[in-house]
C-alpha cells in the first residue's frame, strides 16, 4: 500500500501544470502515431506500388505518414492541458494569416498533387507548355522543370503549368506529320505520288498502319499541290520527318519532276518549318 501510494504522488507530481501520467500519455500516444504512421505508410508502398507512379507513391506515402501523426497529435494535446477548441480557434487565425502570405505556395503545392495524380505528362516526355516546349525533366510538389530544345532549363510554378493547354508530343506511341509538295502542271502527279509512295513504303520506320496518304490537294496558281500525311513513332518522328523530306526532293528530282513553287512543310502538332522543297 506504501509503495502503490508512493507511485501514485509520483505519478500526480506536476512539472509546468502538467502531471507525470499525463506527459507520459501524452508521449506514448505519439509514439504509438508514429509506429501506426509508419506500418500503414509501408503498407501503402507495398499495395500501390504497382499501380501508380513512384513519384506520385512518394507523395501518398508522406500525406497519410503525416495526417496520421497529425490526428495523434491532436488527439494527445488535451493531456497536456492544451484545449482543443482554443488551439483549433488559434489555428484558424494563423491558418487565415499564412494563407493570405502564401497563397501561390498553396496554389502551386495543389496544382502539384492534382499534376501527379493526372497524370498529363512524365518525365522524359516532350511537351509544350503554354509558351514553353521541351523536354519534361522533373515534376515536383511546388514546379515543373522543362528542358528547351535549345537546351535552356525553365522552372514552371505548377499553378500555371495546372491551368494551361499542355500538349504531350510522345504521349502515344504514334504521331503524324506531313509535307505538302508542289509540282508543275506539266509533270505527271501519279508518277510523283508513286515515287513518295515507294520511298515511305521502303521505310523501316513509317508504320504501315495507319497507313501513310498521298492526294493531289490543290490545283495551284502555278503548281498542282500534293499533299503527303506520314505516321511515325513517336520517339522517331523527327528524325523519319528530315529524312523524308529530303529524300522526296532528291527523288523527284531525279526523275525530272518540277518543284515549281515553294512547298510548304509542316509537322503537325509541334512545329511549323520555314524549309521548302526545291530551294
Amino acid at each position: 500500500m506504501i509503495i502503490d501510494s508512493t507511485v501514485n504522488e509520483i505519478l500526480q507530481t506536476k512539472i509546468a501544470g502538467i502531471t507525470l501520467i499525463n506527459l507520459f500519455t501524452f508521449i506514448l500516444i505519439l509514439v504509438v502515431s508514429v509506429i501506426i504512421g509508419k506500418v500503414i505508410r509501408a503498407n501503402v508502398h507495398r499495395i500501390m506500388k504497382e499501380k501508380i507512379p513512384i513519384t506520385t507513391l512518394i507523395v501518398v506515402e508522406k500525406m497519410v505518414y503525416y495526417v496520421i501523426i497529425f490526428i495523434g497529435f491532436m488527439v494527445a494535446l488535451p493531456y497536456i492541458g492544451l484545449s482543443l477548441s482554443g488551439l483549433l480557434v488559434a489555428g484558424g487565425i494563423l491558418g487565415i494569416v499564412i494563407g493570405f502570405a502564401s497563397q501561390t505556395v498553396v496554389s502551386n503545392l495543389i496544382s502539384g498533387i492534382f499534376l501527379l495524380i493526372e497524370k498529363p505528362m512524365k518525365v522524359g516526355d516532350g511537351v509544350n507548355i503554354g509558351d514553353v516546349s521541351g523536354v519534361v525533366e522533373d515534376i515536383r510538389i511546388l514546379s515543373t522543370t522543362v528542358r528547351t530544345y535549345d537546351g535552356v532549363y525553365v522552372r514552371l510554378p505548377n499553378d500555371k503549368v495546372f491551368s494551361s493547354n499542355i500538349q504531350n508530343y510522345v504521349a502515344h506511341e504514334a504521331r503524324r506529320f506531313g509535307y505538302t509538295v508542289g509540282i508543275s502542271y506539266k509533270d505527271d502527279a501519279e508518277k510523283a505520288i508513286e515515287i513518295i509512295k515507294k520511298l515511305l513504303d521502303e521505310h523501316p520506320l513509317v508504320l504501315k498502319e495507319p497507313s501513310p496518304t498521298i492526294f493531289v490537294e490543290e490545283l495551284g496558281d502555278s503548281s498542282v499541290n500534293l499533299t503527303i500525311k506520314v505516321w511515325a513513332p513517336s520517339s522517331h518522328w523527327y528524325g523519319v520527318y528530315t529524312e523524308m523530306l529530303w529524300k522526296i526532293k532528291v527523288a523527284l528530282e531525279k526523275e525530272g519532276i518540277e518543284n515549281t513553287v515553294p512547298a510548304a512543310c509542316r509537322a503537325y502538332g509541334e512545329i511549323e518549318c520555314d524549309e521548302f522543297i526545291g530551294q
